[in-house]
């Protein structure tokens, strides 16, 4: 299928068939592809956790208002930002730009200086707006692999960031939750499965400047 057929093959997901599990090739492949997605100065203040635990999918769902998509997915993934961008997590990025690409510390240390003095001036709440905005890119490319590779997935917000993060421990790992993604295969009988999509006419949603 091109892009387009499969951009309107992909609905977000009601019904998971809780029986069908997605393959370890393809849950490489969407982790690979979350770690080549774009992040603000290539910096990744943005974690995924893979969640493929029945009782724990299953004690997600009351955190979820009830939403089953999360215990019946073959696979729940759960996008994480870093609670703040540390001068320490600058310096590791461009210690590891110069044993990946070879770089001198003579060409990158005005931009390192930069970048340092720049997230110094950011209040830690500006630093996690940043963090979330670019959550919200990888859920949105990760949600076109998907459909490209014939994994049905849906993207959640409904969720209570507090009780999920005490769920993964995550404080403990310096994260917060602010997205859900459960991941799988569609429900012969999910009703919305077959549903036309519903969409503005191009001309109203795109606007051409010549």
């Amino acid at each position: 299928m091109n892009i387009i057929n499969s951009l309107k093959w992909r609905y977000a997901t009601k019904k998971f068939d809780p029986t069908k599990t997605i393959s370890a090739a393809q849950i490489d492949l969407l982790k690979k592809s979350f770690n080549l997605m774009a992040t603000s100065f290539g910096l990744q203040p943005i974690k995924m956790v893979v969640i493929q635990n029945k009782e724990l999918q299953e004690e997600f769902v009351k955190f979820c208002f009830y939403q089953r998509q999360v215990a019946d997915a073959s696979h729940l993934l759960v996008l994480c930002i870093e609670n703040d961008i540390t001068t320490e997590a600058i310096h590791a990025y461009f210690d590891l730009e110069k044993e990946i690409r070879g770089t001198s510390e003579e060409i990158i240390s005005k931009f390192r200086n930069q970048l340092i003095e720049m997230y110094k001036n950011k209040t830690l709440k500006e630093k996690q707006i940043s963090a979330v905005n670019q959550a919200y890119i990888a859920l949105g490319n990760l949600i076109t692999v998907c459909a490209i590779e014939k994994i049905d997935a849906c993207p959640m917000e409904g969720f209570v960031p507090e009780k999920i993060d005490e769920l993964l421990n995550l404080p403990a790992q310096n994260l917060k939750s602010v997205l859900l993604m459960p991941v799988g295969f569609r429900a012969e009988d999910d009703f919305m499965s077959t549903m036309k999509k519903v969409r503005k006419p191009l001309n109203e949603t795109v606007i051409e400047i010549s």
